[in-house]
């Protein structure tokens, strides 16, 4: 294999850098509209974007072009980052074009025809009824905002959807299902009810804010109707609903149309356009309640963790100084293991692994979460959480391979080539052979996520090209610095460890440590969830990394008050347990995985489910590796922190 131009690496990471803070359309500064089109001032054609689509009840996004619908004859698609592209966005221009306050009624867009006896046209039709059969949902961008259908729900809210059904169904027993529930003429029996026409408007400031005459957008909803029209030429968008046969025995016609509006709305200024999207999604106050009554519950849980610990610890540190060393040969306690505490653990290869790549993700997902709190990774900014964390990732190899080297050093490990691979390419490698798996499927399928080949390529350039060399640095670094010097010495012979009651043996008690941390965070796992799965729009990041730092701070002090408790009972064993103790909570992620997936979702097909549980692992993986990396740490500190102080002949 030919070695990598480095070149080639250094212009590729500058533009994965340079794209995660900057996006497509229209850019980050507002574009300005006016009915007088004006180069340097203003614009005055609209153009109406069209994005994947996606369903609640399919893991497997489609383009817009896998659907039999209007193409654009000039279509353009915007440039795409890495995290666009790995989330599986399709971005390209539509049919759909608009000249500002151009008011339209009942335009027609085009016409699509079906012959009963064409194959190609009866498989084309086929897809466009498993679409409506599955809710598969349009996803429409005018000047980088989402086009939403804004509808009522009980108790008179208005729920304002970043996207919009292809039509609805109407089983054989004359049940509507999805959005066929809205009007009563949908009531043809196992017939598919295809929107066909949209009442679009857009909204506008009208440029007092900036000083000048300039307008700019600051909504578009939409309202899709199906009509059938009696003159293709000439709609009218008057007709009865476009239903189709779930039979296609005879021709079918089928014509696209829609109506824009412009209304003027200078309440809604064009920094907060997003607001009323945000606002008015559905269980956001129920969000901001449970959020905080989670916060308050563990904080004050963390308080009373951390005062009896170090009540008991100051006592115990106290009383044991005092002892002479024959009554300190007959007490029992965390003192009698001091000279067992800090044996090297058994797979300490495999642990300092573990280590290396925890503390990669750890730095990765703080600064990921900082700089979404600041707003530069906002909902607007497409792609750009993703491209970001998956940049600070390859950046990241230097402190994994310091972390790795220099504990599996002090474990007193001596094959550092092996430690230096494994950190650089087991967790790594681990990850993106499941991706890959998951891509795979998502090829055969003809899945819009399916990330192209040559995206996979500079994947692969980024770990091996940056990242792996980065991990070798670091290690370098790691080995030619001594061992962390432990404060008390080691005997040569090992302490016999007394048998242990129930909660002090190692597996309730690796069990019950992932319980606190997972209790502060499965509130939040749950909206999380509906953002991947259910396609709704995640915003709160200021609130996510709030419980981010409380996760932290839960994880240490769980670990810590479970740690100390095997050391009265004189179990030595600390190294793994503490890893694993608060790494536990990875367990519990995984089975309100699956409880989320049987419970929330509607997901049908084995595809769809595999990939579910594909990407699923990947995400207890690298949370299992995390959570482990912050008790270990703590539980780290805490051990050398009592010994330190302690007065040992």
């Amino acid at each position: 294999m030919k070695s990598l131009n480095p070149r080639f690496i250094f212009v590729l990471s500058l533009t994965l850098v340079r794209s995660s803070f900057g996006f497509y359309l229209p850019g980050l500064a507002p574009v300005s509209f006016c009915e007088k089109e004006d180069a340097k001032e203003c614009q005055k054609d609209i153009q109406l974007f069209v994005n994947r689509l996606d369903s609640v009840e399919s893991v497997l996004p489609y383009e817009y072009d896998a659907f039999d619908f209007c193409k654009d004859t000039d279509e353009r698609r915007p440039s795409e980052n890495l995290g666009q592209v790995l989330f599986g966005e399709r971005i390209e221009t539509s049919p759909y074009k608009f000249s500002f306050k151009a008011d339209k009624a009942c335009e027609k867009v085009c016409t699509k025809s079906y012959d009963a006896g064409s194959r190609e046209d009866k498989l084309k039709l086929d897809f466009l009824k498993k679409g409506m059969e599955l809710n598969y949902q349009h996803h429409w961008i005018v000047d980088n905002m989402p086009v939403t259908w804004c509808y009522i729900v009980e108790g008179d809210l208005k729920v304002c959807n970043p996207g919009f059904p292809i039509g609805c169904l109407v089983n054989q027993e004359g049940n509507p299902k999805d959005a066929c529930v809205i009007s009563a003429e949908f009531n043809k029996k196992n017939a598919y009810y295809i929107f066909n026409h949209v009442d679009i408007t857009i909204f506008y400031h009208s440029g007092d804010e900036t000083n000048g005459m300039n307008a700019r957008l600051v909504a578009a909803t939409l309202e899709p109707r199906s009509v059938k029209h009696s003159d293709d030429d000439n709609p009218s968008c008057d007709g009865a609903p476009m239903d189709i046969p779930a039979e296609f025995k005879s021709n079918l016609k089928v014509t696209y149309s829609y109506s824009v509006q412009f209304k003027q709305n200078d309440d809604i200024r064009w920094a907060s356009r997003w607001d009323y999207i945000l606002v008015s999604m559905p269980h956001t106050n129920i969000q901001w309640f449970s959020i905080m009554n989670s916060l308050v519950i563990v904080l004050f849980l963390s308080g009373m963790v951390a005062m009896i610990m170090l009540r008991t610890l100051h006592k115990d540190i106290a009383r044991y100084n005092q002892m002479d060393q024959e009554d300190a040969q007959e007490e029992s306690g965390w003192k009698q293991v001091h000279g067992d505490v800090f044996r090297p653990p058994r797979m300490g290869m495999l642990l300092s692994v573990f280590l290396g790549q925890g503390t990669q993700v750890f730095i990765m997902t703080f600064i990921t979460l900082f700089l979404a709190c600041l707003g530069f990774l906002s909902p607007a900014n497409r792609g750009a959480l993703m491209t970001c964390a998956v940049v600070l990732w390859v950046l990241l190899g230097t402190p994994a391979g310091y972390v790795s080297a220099r504990l599996y050093k002090t474990f007193g490990g001596v094959n550092w080539k092996t430690n230096v691979l494994l950190t650089a390419f087991l967790c790594p490698g681990i990850v993106f052979v499941d991706f890959f798996l998951m891509n795979l499927i998502l090829w055969v399928e003809g899945s819009s996520a399916a990330v192209p080949f040559g995206t996979l390529v500079a994947i692969l350039a980024l770990w091996f090209g940056i990242s792996v060399p980065l991990t070798f640095v670091g290690a370098h670094f790691g080995f030619k610095k001594p061992g962390i010097e432990p404060p008390v010495r080691t005997n040569q012979i090992p302490r016999q460890i007394p048998q242990q009651s129930f909660f002090t043996k190692r597996v309730p008690g690796i069990v019950m440590g992932g319980i606190l941390p997972f209790g502060c965070i499965f509130i939040q796992l749950f909206f999380i969830l509906n953002s991947i799965w259910s396609h709704q729009m995640y915003y709160m990041f200021g609130f996510l990394f709030l419980v981010f730092i409380i996760l932290l701070i839960t994880c240490s002090e769980a670990t810590v008050l479970l740690c100390y408790f095997h050391l009265c009972a004189e179990d030595y064993h600390w190294w793994w347990r503490s890893f694993l103790t608060s790494g536990f909570t990875a367990v519990y992620l995984f089975v309100y995985a699956v409880h989320y997936f049987f419970s929330k979702l509607q997901i049908i097909g084995a595809a769809s489910t595999f990939l579910y549980f594909g990407y699923t692992l990947i995400m207890v993986l690298i949370f299992f590796i995390f959570t482990g990396t912050i008790g270990f740490f703590a539980c780290f500190l805490f051990v050398n922190k009592i010994y330190s102080v302690l007065k040992v002949d």
